[in-house]
């Protein structure tokens, strides 16, 4: 890699929504001082390019457009690669990456693939490919870093969560609850998010995250999954090409055991505009308990020992983020910490590697069949 110290020069494979969002972060953190451009953007689907060229050139950034992800590896205009399409193609795109004669790093979007099979192979194209996902500065020259971007770690009321729990104020974790009450899926290119082949299930595309946080939180990796869920309200009336009809939940609640003894559980409902929080998430340890409310952007903890009177109430505002976009901040500061690892510089935040990302995918995975199958599924079962 030869832009270590001068202009990190990004390349955006999939140029809708999020591809976009992308694009707009990457701009301000620009304007913040970042020696950064996007110089090149991949999607076949030509409004999404139209799009993405009309956003680039306001910014007054010059961008090639390509209709494939080969042609933009091939092009050699970039050292970084942003993912940013549908789920069901960023198996074939990271290993056409990692398999690329030039080393690029990259950032792919969550999830990481949609089967953990998937993922163990994009794990193992980067151990050949002798790739390092590493912790945020800890990069070298030569090292490629590859993330994945579960950036609700980085939301500043989660962020001050962590570092709360870290530190040790709630004692040793025994629960993580976190319920997200929200809107339905937005429409999506070609509808391919209403469709489990596509997305990997609702709990593997839109829970990752959150099964991402358990685990952070719980310090362990999950032992078994037991979850309900069922399409009951959304898109029950929709049809599409060839009479396909959706398939994927719109509500669930999935309980996940720790090997260190400790429990998470998620309450989905995606049939909740009415909500004040969007995510809610409570940590409670053996002294005290915390929780995080998003986009309130507050956190409150409290110990035992103090009760009620005790609790403090925290607003999180953090006046690094520039661009605050569709994910409260997190993709801003996603991408201010990615720079800052490839770059070579500390910063204090987790970053999210392959393995992070397969297992978000493994428990997703897991709650996907405990449903199916009416039972407590073994990580195992899914993992091996």
């Amino acid at each position: 890699m030869t832009a270590e110290m001068g202009m990190i020069k990004y390349g955006i494979i999939g140029a809708g929504m999020m591809g976009r969002e992308h694009l707009m972060n990457l701009h301000h953190l620009r304007n913040d001082g970042g020696a950064v451009a996007v110089v090149c953007v991949a999607d076949p689907h030509v409004p999404s390019q139209q799009l993405a060229l009309h956003l680039a050139l306001s910014f007054q950034w010059s961008i090639q457009v390509f209709s494939g992800h080969k042609q933009l590896l091939d092009s050699g205009l970039c050292d970084v690669v942003i993912v940013s399409t549908p789920n069901m193609t960023h198996h074939e795109i990271l290993m056409d990456i990692l398999s690329h004669p030039k080393p690029h790093h990259v950032l792919v979007e969550k999830p990481l693939c949609t089967t953990v099979e998937q993922c163990k192979e994009v794990m193992e194209a980067a151990g050949r490919r002798q790739t390092r996902s590493l912790p945020a500065g800890q990069a070298r020259a030569g090292d490629v870093l590859v993330r994945v971007g579960l950036e609700y770690r980085y939301m500043p009321p989660v962020a001050k969560l962590v570092e709360i729990v870290e530190g040790g104020s709630l004692g040793r974790v025994k629960m993580v609850a976190i319920r997200e009450h929200r809107f339905p899926f937005l429409v999506k290119v070609n509808n391919w998010n209403r469709f489990n082949g596509n997305t990997g299930g609702t709990l593997v595309e839109k829970c990752c995250h959150f099964f991402d946080l358990m685990r952070l939180f719980a310090g362990a990796n999950p032992v078994r999954v037991m979850a309900s869920g069922a399409m009951d309200v959304n898109h029950k009336d929709e049809v599409y090409e060839d009479d396909k009809v959706p398939d994927i939940i719109d509500n669930a609640y999935v309980i996940v055991e720790f090997e260190n003894g400790s429990r998470g559980m998620l309450d989905l409902c995606m049939f909740a505009e009415g909500s004040k929080n969007e995510q809610e998430i409570s940590v409670t340890g053996d002294v005290g308990k915390g929780e995080a409310f998003i986009p309130e952007n507050i956190v409150r903890w409290g110990l035992r020992e103090e009760g009620r009177l005790g609790v403090k109430t925290i607003n999180t505002k953090d006046d690094r983020i520039k661009y605050e976009g569709l994910h409260h901040g997190s993709s801003y500061m996603e991408h201010l910490h990615f720079l800052a690892a490839i770059r070579g510089r500390r910063r204090r935040a987790p970053a999210a590697g392959l393995y992070d990302g397969m297992i978000s995918v493994a428990m997703g995975v897991a709650a996907q069949l405990s449903i199916e199958k009416g039972r407590f599924v073994h990580i195992n079962e899914v993992l091996n």
